[in-house]
């Protein structure tokens, strides 16, 4: 069980989310961003690291993203649908183009960004999972 379905079991009010889907999506959302710095890390180290930049820059936005996601979708006390249905859809956007990026040096043979590509899959559809609970 991840921390974040431990806290929300002993969360003492209601939240508009099944608590195994919030959890699901936090622990993506934070896991995404831990693997995407590290993913633009080691981009830094490549030997062709100019051809990088896109990449890098896709990863550390989309590691700022899925932060801002965990946090928001952390705090259920004063729960905004309107702020929670914008941050899933950016972290969401974030993950495909980050996937998207990640996947196509993955393919070269830059095993950090293959794993990266699936982080930012699984992320993108916890989002959208979390999304589709909500309507």
């Amino acid at each position: 069980m991840t921390r974040a379905a431990q806290m929300l079991e002993t969360y003492p009010g209601d939240f508009g989310f099944d608590a195994a889907a919030l959890a699901e999506c936090i622990a993506a959302c934070q896991e995404c961003a831990q693997t995407c710095t590290a993913c633009a890390d080691a981009c830094l180290a490549e030997e062709q690291v100019a051809d990088l930049r896109s990449c890098i820059t896709h990863n550390l936005n989309c590691a700022a993203v899925c932060t801002a996601a965990a946090a928001v979708l952390s705090r259920q006390t004063a729960y905004d649908d309107a702020v929670t249905r914008a941050v899933l859809e950016a972290c969401a956007a974030a993950c495909r183009a980050c996937g998207d990026e990640c996947a196509h040096h993955g393919e070269m043979g830059m095993e950090h960004c293959r794993v990266c590509a699936d982080a930012c899959r699984r992320c993108e559809q916890a989002c959208r999972a979390l999304l589709a609970a909500a309507s």
